[in-house]
């Protein structure tokens, strides 16, 4: 959803609009007043009353949408906070497609448009790999570093794959094996790594050093290798092999340290990195 930062961080601005929003620290996704965005959107002169209007049409069609929004405290214009319907992005973009808007139009064009790549990348994987190559280029990324990014994408489908043959789930289980990997190299879970860069859903990997980058690839290949000797079963074992294959890489760093007598893990995300742009992601 387009949206420009403001300097409170509990709202967004769209097209000179205020939306109210909230950040699920645990969930690690955005959530915004559906009142704001409808009045955003202009369709009405009463965005609440038409929301209102449309929500019970959603229900009548048997749309999922409104049960997927939450009322979560917003603060209103007179300072005081009250229960406000809410939704996540996806539920969000749903919700816009419902709305006969011409602000509307290019959120809809975009949702099509995202929708055929993705029907196209399906049958062509290729077709994502240059995508994401065309995206880290336009942000700025050097092409060395985008190099060891593509590879780490990889190593980590190689991981995952290694990790449902050994009966690990995707969702919470993948998380949780992530984590035992990152805390043995980095000494941090990923949400403290990430919370030291200042990050929120962005992707940790894409605010990562050449170095940090090539000691997570080093430890997610480790996992790999242990596990397909080891044939782990079940969660604890999958975690032991994740602790393992992390510390290996935990070593390496502990080791450049002691060498260099430099942190390899730094708080700097890709724009402090590269000062305007992260095209000279570099170790300070």
């Amino acid at each position: 959803m387009p949206k420009k930062q403001s300097k409170n961080k509990a709202v967004a601005i769209f097209k000179g609009k205020q939306i109210r929003r909230h950040w699920d620290e645990e969930k690690e996704l955005w959530y915004f007043s559906v009142v704001d965005v409808v009045g955003a959107l202009g369709v009405s002169t009463d965005p609440r009353n038409y929301w209102k209007v449309l929500k019970n049409r959603l229900k009548k069609e048997g749309s999922e949408v409104v049960t997927k929004c939450n009322q979560l405290k917003m603060q209103a214009s007179d300072r005081k906070f009250y229960l406000t319907d809410s939704a996540d992005t996806e539920t969000m973009l749903r919700i816009i497609q419902s709305v006969p808007s011409p602000n509307a139009e290019p959120f809809k064009l975009w949702l099509a448009r995202v929708g055929y790549e993705r029907l196209e990348e399906t049958a062509d994987p290729e077709l994502a790999i240059n995508r994401a190559l065309k995206t880290y280029l336009r942000k700025g990324y050097s092409q060395e570093w985008i190099n060891q990014r593509l590879k780490s994408i990889e190593i980590r489908k190689a991981l995952t794959d290694e990790w449902e043959t050994r009966g690990a789930k995707e969702g919470l289980e993948f998380a949780i094996l992530t984590d035992e990997i990152t805390k043995a190299w980095a000494g941090l879970t990923t949400k403290k790594y990430k919370r030291l860069k200042n990050l929120k859903k962005e992707n940790l990997r894409d605010h990562m050093t050449n170095l940090e980058l090539v000691l997570n690839m080093l430890a997610e290949t480790a996992t790999t290798e242990i596990s397909r000797k080891r044939k782990p079963k079940g969660l604890n074992k999958n975690k032991q092999v994740a602790q393992e294959g992390g510390g290996v890489a935990g070593s390496a760093r502990r080791d450049i340290e002691k060498r260099t007598g430099d942190k390899v893990i730094t708080g700097k995300n890709a724009k402090q990195l590269g000062k305007t742009n992260p095209r000279h992601l570099k170790n300070n």
